[in-house]
């Protein structure tokens, strides 16, 4: 991915920032703190974050930060005092000050370097990119609805087989005030935009949406769907279904309605809900306690609400998954325990059931949650984490065939997404298991560079390159490893990858062991 900001054009792909002039070089701890900054130019990214994601969590001095943010600002022609690109708000973080585009071509460029057959881009197929509303007018207490009617659309459409529609997690990437349609056609493959506008002032509620068609830039449809803030959910339904009709296609409008979400009794845990979202998604520890706080505030609001008991189970699975708590116990009971109550609630939403299916990895027992992966992209083809955790547990199973089937049409789903690192991952160990180690090699070496891969990643990366036979690079991405987490070891990683092939666990073992991961 591309990103530019006045003379300069960062590519993470490439691990480059290029200026003017050429390549400007920088260490490796000040260009991932710029890939962060960049990459959330939308927000301020706190210091907590800031050394989670960059330090991995480890104590690092202020000393340590001051020094990698004027690496940063050197490199960008900044300083401290002018602050132009990157500002310090004192006592809280920091934030990218300068315009940024999204550029398309490194996706172009990255999909030229696959091998043969990797995509899956059902070009016949109409697509859809439903990207973030912007918020006009009183945004107090209601600035969530331009990000809640769009992500609840996504749920929504993604129900109807007939239609693509591309995740939240690629789509809510293109966040400036006026998208790029030209990226958004040429990063995502999308045929169709959604877009929109909410205007809140006092007790009105008005949204205005349009349909374009990013082919031709021609807009297909558009309309206004005015009301009160109480009517927001029906007015979200209304929308769904001209959307629909929009499109021309001979689809009985009961499909449509089949495929609405319960809504919540009360806006305040709707509302609740989807800020908690916007926090779960940013994929790190202090962000992932926000977001538990904002559901187990819905639960309370609305205790009949089946989307935020499922979303608290993800939340639950982040903490054990990735070791944010000593409380791993308490964490794996509470995942099982929200996703069942959310099952119970709503037995056809597919949430529900990827996060009931995820609780079972956590106890080692990936293959008892199949049937539940199975209903959840029967239920929502276009659930692109649906496909992920399917082809995951396939993976693990050995059954390299159907992990990368669902791989590659996760990928295809959401290509932007800030769980590809895991995406691509999955996909390594698939081929890992059939044998491919130059295939393997290469799709852990694309995952564990993206940004926001976590150790385990990395370990990946290592045996892949080991059976490969490429001593160098898997002790490389072992010392990266063991920077990221002293004491990661053997066992650490067959806890979170619970292989079934004892041969396989083997054969990983040694290479881990030769790489120079202890047991």
């Amino acid at each position: 991915m591309i990103y530019r900001f006045q003379d300069f054009e960062l590519d993470i792909a490439r691990g480059e920032l290029r200026g003017a002039e050429g390549e400007v070089v920088l260490e490796p701890r000040a260009f991932s703190l710029l890939c962060l900054l960049v990459e959330n130019h939308d927000r301020m990214v706190s210091k907590d974050e800031a050394i989670e994601k960059v330090w991995s969590g480890r104590f690092v001095s202020d000393a340590a930060i001051s020094t990698a943010l004027k690496s940063v600002r050197r490199a960008l022609g900044d300083d401290g005092e002018a602050q132009a690109m990157v500002r310090t708000l004192r006592g809280r973080g920091f934030r990218f000050a300068a315009p940024v585009i999204l550029s398309g071509r490194a996706t172009a460029e990255s999909r030229a370097a696959m091998p043969a057959g990797e995509t899956n881009r059902n070009a016949g197929r109409p697509s859809v990119a439903v990207l973030p509303f912007r918020l006009v007018g009183q945004s107090d207490g209601h600035a969530a609805i331009a990000d809640a009617v769009p992500a609840e659309l996504i749920t929504s459409l993604s129900r109807l087989r007939w239609l693509k529609v591309f995740a939240r997690g690629s789509t809510f990437r293109f966040r400036d005030r006026e998208a790029d349609l030209d990226a958004v056609g040429s990063m995502l493959g999308a045929h169709y935009c959604l877009s929109g506008i909410v205007e809140v002032f006092g007790s009105t509620l008005a949204i205005s949406v349009e349909l374009t068609d990013i082919r031709t830039m021609s807009v297909v449809w558009s309309d206004r769907f005015p009301g009160r803030l109480d009517d927001v959910h029906d007015i979200r339904s209304d929308i769904m279904a001209s959307v629909v009709a929009a499109l021309e296609l001979h689809i009985p409008l009961n499909e449509a309605d089949a495929a609405r979400l319960r809504s919540p009794e009360s806006l305040d845990a709707w509302a609740l809900y989807h800020i908690g979202l916007q926090h779960m998604y940013r994929f790190n520890k202090s962000d992932n306690a926000a977001a538990s706080t904002r559901f187990d505030l819905a639960i309370e609001r609305d205790p009949t609400f089946p989307r935020a008991y499922a979303a608290r189970s993800f939340t639950s699975f982040q903490n054990a998954f990735l070791n944010y708590t000593e409380e791993r116990e308490a964490e794996m009971l509470a995942a099982r325990r929200f996703a069942e109550r959310s099952v119970e609630l709503d037995p056809l939403d597919p949430l529900g059931c990827f996060n009931l299916a995820r609780a079972h990895w956590l106890e080692g027992d990936p293959e008892a949650g199949l049937g539940w992966l199975d209903r959840t992209v029967s239920l929502s083809p276009n659930f692109s984490q649906g496909h992920y955790a399917r082809g995951w547990t396939d993976a693990i199973a050995g059954r390299g065939d159907n992990a990368l089937k669902h791989i590659g049409t996760a990928i295809d789903l959401s290509p932007l997404d800030p769980f590809l690192y895991a995406m691509q991952a999955t996909r390594a160990l698939a081929y890992l298991g059939q044998g491919d180690t130059e295939r393997a090699a290469l799709w852990g070496e694309h995952a564990a560079r993206a940004p926001g891969a976590h150790y385990l990643i990395a370990l990946i990366a290592a045996a892949s390159h080991q059976l490969n036979n490429d001593h160098h690079r898997a002790t490389y991405w072992v010392r990266h490893a063991k920077n990221r987490r002293p004491g990661a070891s053997v066992d650490r990683f067959f806890r979170a990858f619970p292989f079934a092939d004892p041969s396989f666990r083997q054969e990983i073992t040694g290479a881990l062991g030769k790489a120079g991961i202890e047991k």
